[in-house]
C-alpha cells in the first residue's frame, strides 16, 4: 500500500475515533447508563420519556391508511431475512474453518436494546425490533460475505464502489498484476486449515 493512502487511512481511523468519542459526549448527555448489562434511565429522565409516550390506539387511529397498508409487504420480507441469515450462519459454520476465515460473532451484530425506551408503544418496539434483526442480519451477512471476499479476491475495483466494507480500503489496486501474483503466491505458502 503506498504510503500516501496508508497515512489518509490513519486519518480516517483517527475521525472515526473523534466521531465516536463526540457521540459519547452526546449520549452522556441523554443520562442513561447500564445497570447489571441492561439500559438505565436517570428517574426523571425516564419519568419524562413516559410522558411522550404516544399511547396504542392513538398511534394506530392516526396511522395514514397507505401506511397500514403496507405494514404486510414491509413484514412479509422477514422470510427472506431468515432464511439468508440462516443459510449465511450454516455457510459460514462449515466453510470458514476450512479457508481459515475468522468467523463474524453473529451477537454483534443483532442489537436489540430498543425495547428499553419508555417513550415508545408496543408496536413501535415491535416495529424497532424488526428493523434491528433486518439491518443487523444484514450487517452480519455483508461482514461474512466481505470476509470471503477478504479471503478470495481482494482486488479493488476499477470504478468507485458505493459504502464498501471496512476490508475493502485494505485490498489490492485494480490493475495491479505483480500485487496480486504476489498476494496469490503468499496465499499458497499458508498451511491448510487444520494442518
Amino acid at each position: 500500500m503506498p504510503e500516501h493512502t496508508a497515512t489518509l487511512l490513519e486519518k480516517i481511523m483517527a475521525l472515526e475515533t473523534e466521531l465516536e468519542a463526540e457521540a459519547a459526549l452526546t449520549r452522556a448527555g441523554l443520562r442513561y447508563g447500564f445497570e447489571h448489562g441492561k439500559v438505565a434511565f436517570e428517574e426523571e429522565v425516564l419519568r419524562r420519556h413516559k410522558e411522550l409516550k404516544t399511547r396504542l390506539h392513538r398511534y394506530v387511529l392516526n396511522a395514514r391508511p397507505a401506511v397500514a397498508l403496507t405494514g404486510p409487504v414491509i413484514y412479509s420480507l422477514i422470510i427472506p431475512f431468515v432464511v439468508i441469515d440462516l443459510w449465511v450462519m450454516a455457510y459460514q459454520a462449515i466453510c470458514f474453518p476450512v479457508y481459515g476465515i475468522e468467523k463474524v460473532k453473529r451477537r454483534d451484530y443483532l442489537v436489540f436494546d430498543r425495547g428499553h425506551l419508555a417513550y415508545l408503544n408496543l408496536l413501535e418496539k415491535i416495529n424497532c425490533a424488526y428493523c434491528s434483526y433486518c439491518a443487523g442480519a444484514i450487517a452480519f451477512v455483508r461482514e461474512v460475505a466481505a470476509r470471503t471476499e477478504q479471503h478470495w479476491c481482494p482486488i479493488k475495483h476499477a470504478r468507485r464502489v458505493v459504502s464498501a466494507h471496512e476490508h475493502y480500503r485494505q485490498f489490492l489496486e485494480f490493475g495491479d498484476a505483480d500485487a496480486y501474483r504476489a498476494w496469490v503466491a503468499s496465499f499458497e505458502k499458508k498451511p491448510a486449515a487444520g494442518a
